[in-house]
């Protein structure tokens, strides 16, 4: 077997656990679901689960990766790129007008969020991922600026990013969930968005980032 068909299977399997994993976080709540029971509906050994999701939490965050290769990769688009802070607010424009996943409103959005709140080990895993993810972006930064890896500013610009994108998406489901309409929740979210990144557009003013 070839390694890229190897590779293809292991992808498979693990979108596949991850699938299934979430059907029945969503079912029943992530608490009253364990790994065995992940494990029976893949029909896979409890190590399989464990060999591609270190973590229960995982199973249910499997876009994370995913996330962080969109914010690095924003930062390498084109030959003359806008400055960071307004390139990921029109990546906020862009994922919005490509129904991408990561920013949508819906009945299953909804319940993915329930799911979180309902749950004190998802919502713990979920600060931490925001926080792992900032610390990802703020490393970008500082790389496309060429400056050291600690620079202060790239760490003030990506937390604030992040906490914009945040409260923008909880925005959104709000929103959503008063409205039932997509359409009105998305445009809740960038107008959030775009209030959020003129706020970090003056914190780092005259900076690289900028």
């Amino acid at each position: 077997m070839s390694s890229d068909l190897r590779e293809r299977k292991r992808l498979a399997l693990r979108e596949s656990l991850s699938d299934l994993a979430t059907a029945l976080f969503l079912e029943r709540g992530f608490d009253h679901v364990t790994v065995d029971d992940i494990a029976a509906a893949a029909d896979v050994g409890r190590k399989t689960v464990f060999n591609h999701f270190p973590r229960k939490e995982d199973l249910f965050f499997d876009r994370d990766g995913e996330i962080r290769t969109v914010l690095r990769d924003v930062l390498q688009e084109g030959e003359r790129p806008p400055a960071p802070i307004e390139a990921y607010r029109l990546l906020a424009h862009r994922l919005v007008a490509e129904r991408s996943p990561y920013v949508a409103f819906s009945a299953q959005s909804r319940r993915f969020v329930e799911t979180v709140e309902a749950s004190p080990t998802l919502t713990a895993r979920a600060r931490e991922l925001a926080s792992e993810i900032a610390h990802s972006l703020a490393l970008a930064l500082a790389e496309w600026a060429q400056v050291d890896e600690a620079d202060p500013d790239a760490h003030l610009a990506a937390h604030l990013l992040v906490t914009t994108w945040t409260v923008a998406r909880m925005h959104g489901h709000r929103v959503y969930l008063a409205t039932n309409s997509a359409k009105k929740a998305h445009a809740a979210f960038l107008r959030m968005v775009d209030q959020g990144s003129a706020g970090v557009q003056a914190a780092v003013a005259g900076t690289l980032y900028t």
